[in-house]
């Protein structure tokens, strides 16, 4: 696409030289013209006969509507007259507006009075907003939803990150929960999605190329069969919105985590041999988890610590360090930090509470200046610390842990942390790493998820946050991330953001949970709603192969279950398969008569094992099925044990052919089914007792991942 952006730069330069906040509207019509964006015929009028005149030459009717920086909100000031159908009327529609602007702020400085062709609207045509804003978390993101008087109530929104491609542009309207309308109902023609997305590509190619604009609202676009136009362009302008944020290279990032993770060697400051203390646990769980790199105590008074050689300083000790873990109180943290620095220290894993957690932000800064001058990365502070299995290390004060495997977890809060922990002992989930990041003073989810897409030891990243501190260069690095291996994020806080005040339209709808909803699922990302689910995530993704298609099939022994599965399906975005005739005969040849084939696939309650294994078995064999879900009630003829140990060897003896498919089961019974359910984890399968809804959530997340990495089963 090619833009007149000298013409913009020029507009721009001008606003920001005169000290405005606020384009004009004629300054926003000729912005709108350098970037291709439609908009109707108008003029500006800075008299009543002019108003006249300017209203016969463009054609009535038409609109008429003050224009002045001072007045964003013109409909309120009264600034607006709609259906001016002669040159009286537009004269009187002028002064009336004057008249009105002046009651409403008297102070304000008036440019005119912009005259607009009046579009017609209703029938085919359907009013909608595109805006921008610049979010503090994720810097310029792009907005589109229903517009009209109504869009701050309907909320009806879509978001994403600036820039966007065209693919992006066009998942933004079909992305509103009321996208049907834009599709034609009861008779009205489909607007042309073509026009309306590239609308919305160049408001975004023009936030991006001029971030000065710090918010933008087309409010209303309307919309119909022959194309798309901005009635009304507002933009806001802000100096500081064009600053860069400065980041770390990922070159550096890597560098730098790298040695935090697997160290060479590690120094305790405060390290004591006094049992309750955090330097005494931090000891402890080092010593006797098994680390096998060097760990040097950091005592004032010297002498020993567990055995080991104690030094004053780090600066005393005779090797090279890569990692301090800090177990002294916040006001010693500084001095000790400029001596890690003086080391060559790496990572500074700061568990001391006492910083901006409790309004002493002050100190907080402080002690990131002084880790930004000797290039120490700092994780935290007021965290429990983290754990690296590979390595065998465990640096932190909570208990060890020692079940390795492939999920690596975080958590902005300690008590989730200590969640974390507490579900990975009880489910024995194997685990490469689980990181407290605390306050987030330096070391932020994104830095975590760059060592993460490199650790070959690490298959999923499941992520506990409050808050993002550069949420763009998260979402950049998650969209990479989620390419290779799921990330599975729990955003708390979800009904607790709060409407900022906002100059414009779509500053004020950004201001709700939807933008982080929007963004995460625009990076790949697979948002658990609560802990629990972000744990099930964890634990089972990584068990199920990647589906080749979108074809489920559900087989119970329960119809009850057959239909809460199927509920949990639609829930979940899981296509149940519409099972062709052939299959359909096939099914029937291994179910009773009384039983239901279609899909759910309904054995019955009081089938033999066979039943099953037959049935799963050709579930598996069907190329044209993709997924299985389980359904399993309990029954003397078929108990758990029996029906977990068949499933297991039925899926095993697929797995050995070369056919590897996502299955999952619920289980309906008394108190065995909670051994079968963990027998069929342990084989691969993932089951749970009592709930028809989580095996069904699992798939679904595989699913959603799968379907962000790329075309299924690649």
């Amino acid at each position: 696409m090619t833009y007149d952006k000298a013409a913009v730069q020029t507009i721009l330069d001008q606003a920001l030289a005169d000290g405005r906040t606020s384009l004009s509207a004629p300054e926003a019509k000729l912005v709108a013209d350098a970037y291709g964006i439609p908009t109707p015929g108008e003029g500006l009028a800075t008299t009543a006969e002019g108003a006249a005149g300017l209203a016969a030459e463009i054609g009535f009717p038409v609109v008429l509507k003050i224009s002045s920086p001072d007045i964003l909100h013109k409909t309120d000031a009264g600034g607006v007259v709609v259906g001016v159908d002669s040159p009286e009327a537009a004269q009187a529609a002028y002064e009336k507006i004057i008249a009105n602007a002046k009651a409403y702020k008297a102070d304000a400085q008036i440019s005119g009075v912009q005259v607009q062709k009046m579009l017609v609207t209703g029938g085919d045509v359907q009013e909608v907003i595109v805006g921008a804003v610049t979010d503090q978390t994720f810097g310029k993101i792009v907005a589109f939803g229903l517009g009209g008087v109504l869009v701050e109530v309907l909320k009806d929104v879509t978001f994403r990150l600036a820039p966007l491609n065209d693919a992006e542009a066009r998942a933004m309207i079909d992305g509103i929960n009321a996208h049907e309308m834009l599709e034609g109902v009861r008779g009205a023609k489909p607007v042309d999605k073509d026009a309306l997305g590239e609308l919305v590509k160049r408001l975004s190619d023009l936030v991006t190329d001029f971030p000065q604009f710090a918010e933008v609202d087309l409010n209303p676009v309307l919309a119909g069969p022959d194309g798309a136009t901005a009635v009304d362009f507002r933009i806001i302008v802000d100096a500081e919105a064009g600053k860069p944020v400065e980041r770390y290279t990922q070159e550096q990032i890597l560098t730098a985590m790298t040695r935090i993770m697997k160290p060479r060697a590690v120094a305790v400051i405060g390290a004591s041999n006094e049992d309750g203390k955090i330097g005494n646990s931090v000891m402890k769980n080092l010593v006797n988890g098994g680390y096998a790199g060097d760990i040097y105590p950091i005592n004032p008074k010297g002498g020993e610590v567990l055995g080991l050689k104690a030094f004053p300083s780090i600066l005393d000790v005779p090797g090279d360090v890569d990692v301090a873990v800090f177990a002294v109180p916040a006001k010693f943290v500084g001095g000790a930090l400029e001596q890690c620095g003086e080391k060559g220290v790496a990572g500074a894993i700061l568990i001391p509470s006492g910083f901006a957690e409790t309004g002493e932000q002050e100190l907080q800064d402080e002690i990131v200046a002084i880790a930004r001058k000797h290039n120490v990365r700092i994780l935290g502070p007021n965290i429990y610390g983290y754990y690296y299995l590979p390595e065998k290390l465990c640096a932190t004060f909570c208990t060890p842990y020692d079940v390795q495997g492939s999920v690596a977890l975080s958590s902005q809060s300690g008590g989730i942390g200590m969640a974390i922990l507490g579900f990975s002992r009880s489910s024995r989930m194997g685990v490469s790493a689980i990181v407290g990041v605390g306050n987030k003073a330096d070391i932020d989810e994104d830095d975590l998820l760059t060592f993460f897409e490199n650790d070959d030891n690490t298959n999923l990243i499941a992520m506990h946050l409050e808050d993002l501190k550069d949420g763009r260069a998260f979402a950049e690095t998650a969209a990479r991330v989620s390419k290779k291996k799921p990330v599975v994020v729990l955003k708390a806080g979800r009904t607790a953001m709060g409407a900022k005040a906002a100059s414009s339209h779509t500053g004020a709808l950004a201001g709700n949970d939807k933008v982080y909803d929007d963004i995460l699922r625009q990076s790949g990302v697979v948002r658990a709603p609560g802990l629990n689910e972000m744990l099930q995530y964890a634990r089972g993704i990584p068990l199920l192969p990647t589906p080749k298609g979108e074809n489920v099939v559900i087989i119970t022994g329960a119809g009850g279950s057959g239909v809460l599965l199927s509920d949990a399906c639609v829930d979940n975005g899981l296509q149940l398969m519409t099972i062709p005739d052939d299959l359909d005969a096939a099914f029937k040849k291994f179910i009773p008569p009384f039983g239901a084939a279609g899909n759910p696939i309904d054995i019955t309650g009081g089938e033999p094992p066979a039943t099953y294994r037959n049935t799963i078995a050709l579930g598996l064999e069907d190329e044209r099925i993709h997924a299985l879900i389980l359904g399993y009630w309990h029954t003397i003829v078929t108990p758990p044990m029996v029906f977990a140990q068949l499933v297991a060897e039925v899926v095993e003896e697929y797995r050995a052919k070369g056919i590897d498919k996502p299955v999952v089961a619920s289980l309906s019974g008394d108190v065995e089914v909670e051994e079968a359910s963990r027998y069929l984890f342990e084989h691969g399968v993932v089951a749970y007792p009592y709930t028809t809804e989580t095996p069904v959530q699992v798939l679904g997340a595989k699913y959603r991942w799968a379907r962000n990495a790329g075309p299924l089963g690649s």
